[in-house]
């Protein structure tokens, strides 16, 4: 059996958040809710490890409801505009955030992202995060739902190990299900880790690459 260290309270030092700066993110996050329902717009925060499909999420579900609502997007990167651009082809405004180094979007950052966008114009609008499963959890947006996008690729532990981006999700899209044969992971185990963090979250099985699942996604958001 291996034997676990267990960080207590104060001991990661480079890595512990201190309250005044959630307490603060947390504040803007309901000024940035505040100001979206004033203009009528839903947010949508979409979280998840790089790769797993969130990008492809998004222009998913851009193609099957932009007839519907007036769409736009925030997409979060540390450096490039890739993922704002195959969102953007799609015919929706994207405004881009780079944070250099930062492994996840905060308050502040989409506070000025929504300052850049006309909110009277929109009725949807998605927020893509970094590539990160574990930094975002901790930073609300002032969105009205969020969504994880967990992949096959990444092994059937992902959920079991990353809890508490699970537990603050409403949705949760077990992506790449396509790929189960080659890959040898068990859907039904990672649905069921979900399910067992956060019995709260709508569970969906989905190939965002080749758009099964898709339709669930979008009835999971209530959209």
């Amino acid at each position: 059996m291996s034997r676990v260290v267990k960080a207590e309270g104060g001991e990661v030092y480079d890595i512990e958040l201190s309250e005044d700066l959630l307490k603060a993110n947390e504040a803007l996050a309901k000024k940035n809710k505040k100001l979206l329902r004033k203009h009528g717009v839903r947010a949508i925060d979409v979280m998840g490890s790089v790769g797993t499909g969130k990008t492809s999420l998004i222009e998913q579900i851009v193609q099957r409801l932009k007839g519907k609502y007036r769409i736009a997007a925030i997409a979060g990167d540390l450096t490039t505009t890739i993922d704002a651009d195959l969102i953007a082809r799609h015919g929706v405004e994207v405004v881009q955030i780079n944070t250099g180094k930062e492994c996840h979007l905060d308050a502040n950052l989409v506070r000025k992202a929504l300052k850049k966008i006309d909110l009277n114009k929109v009725d949807l609008l998605f927020i893509e995060n970094v590539g990160n499963l574990i930094c975002p959890a901790e930073f609300p947006l002032g969105s009205d739902k969020r969504v994880v996008v967990v992949s096959l690729t990444e092994g059937p532990y992902m959920v079991v190990k990353h809890p508490l981006t699970f537990m603050k999700a409403d949705v949760v899209v077990v992506n790449k299900v396509d790929l189960v044969d080659a890959l040898g992971v068990d859907v039904d185990k990672l649905v069921g880790d979900v399910n067992h963090v956060n019995p709260k979250a709508k569970v969906v099985k989905a190939s965002c690459k080749s758009g099964t699942g898709i339709m669930g996604v979008i009835e999971a958001l209530e959209l």
